[in-house]
């Protein structure tokens, strides 16, 4: 396997711009997600990385080999050693199950079997699956062969174009798993594109988040939900509280009351954001100046709930608390902040923030 190296890289569409300049780098091993809206880019940077497409000005490098934008005519699509796993499978309807994971191997290999053996082994599948045809698998057997096939003649690198988003939810969570360990099994270097945070929050080493054509924040999940480059990346990676403050000496002074902020933000008006986690519910006590709010709609999940709150200014805001211990509709509850929040000062009568939280 080799790592991926992304340099510059700019595509447009007639006198649309599609990618702006996007830098990237895939460590040998390593997972990365690509992470964004419809519409920001991902199936296009995939696509020039796969060979698909040529890039307008930049390069792409798989290893020390550049395969786009180098001296002369970048290397085929056929030619650049990587594996690609589309959104639907693309598994070929005449060819069985044995059939699909050979078709890229040596013939002796494919008499042989063995590696066909190991492959549906490594996906998590049985071989007595082998003989089937597309049609007779489940949507996530599909998938599992699709990564099989791409697996199959030792590829430099992986990419998988939105593999899930087609199954249902149950399936999507059992197939994940499966593709993420055959990944790991295998220490293949792969790119996934995703608009499913969870879904890159949870599988990959690092997320690339896309916004505009633009690649905005390139981290580990952890830090990208924990400490978000902007108010727009951080909405997008999670469910958000944001709220208007006023920062005192390190402490926001918002509808939640004060709160701790992180690092040393300049004193005067700002955004603040907290994750729906941080809140905390009781019921009331003869506690002086706590804050007390109205319990809105809540919408159970089983292992966890959200919780719509109304504040005492009006202020509507989203706990998010565990399934076992839930207020009532209609409900008083009282309300504290577990941590800090995030700080993004704004400029005075625009609303809008001007810099990262430090």
């Amino acid at each position: 396997m080799s790592s991926l190296t992304v340099t510059g890289l700019t595509k447009a569409f007639g006198a649309t711009p599609v990618l702006r300049g996007v830098d990237l780098h895939v460590p040998t091993g390593t997972l990365t997600a690509l992470l964004g809206p419809s519409g920001c880019g991902k199936t296009t940077l995939l696509r020039l990385v796969a060979g698909f497409d040529d890039p307008d000005s930049g390069t792409v490098a798989v290893g020390d080999r550049v395969v786009a934008g180098g001296p002369g005519r970048g290397v085929p699509a056929r030619r650049r050693g990587i594996g690609f796993v589309p959104q639907e499978g693309g598994l070929f309807p005449h060819l069985t199950v044995a059939g699909n994971i050979g078709f890229g191997l040596p013939r002796h290999e494919r008499r042989d079997g063995g590696r066909i053996r190991s492959l549906l082994e490594i996906v998590g599948l049985d071989a007595a699956l082998a003989a089937r045809s597309p049609h007779q698998l489940s949507g996530g057997q599909q998938q599992r062969v699709a990564l099989a096939r791409a697996l199959a003649p030792a590829p430099s690198l992986v990419l998988l174009d939105e593999p899930f988003s087609s199954l249902d939810a149950a399936l999507r969570e059992e197939t994940r798993a499966a593709v993420a360990t055959a990944l790991d099994a295998t220490g293949a270097t792969a790119v996934l594109v995703t608009h499913d945070q969870a879904e890159a929050l949870s599988m990959a080493d690092q997320v690339a988040v896309l916004r505009e054509g633009r690649l905005v924040q390139l981290t580990d999940p952890q830090t990208l939900y924990r400490s978000p480059q902007d108010l727009d990346v951080a909405t997008f990676v999670g469910e958000a509280v944001v709220l208007t403050a006023d920062l005192r000496a390190g402490t926001a002074h918002c509808a939640l009351g004060p709160v701790p902020v992180d690092g040393a933000p300049a004193d005067g008006p700002a955004r603040v954001l907290l994750r729906p986690e941080q809140l905390r519910l009781s019921a009331p006590g003869p506690v002086p100046g706590e804050l007390l709010a109205l319990v809105g709609a809540v919408d159970f999940y089983g292992h966890d709930a959200r919780v719509g709150l109304t504040l005492p200014d009006g202020t509507a805001v989203t706990a998010r608390l565990d399934g076992a211990d839930l207020p009532a509709a209609g409900a008083q509850v009282a309300v504290t902040v577990r941590g800090s929040a995030l700080a993004f000062p704004t400029s005075v009568g625009t609303g809008q923030p001007t810099s990262v939280p430090a």
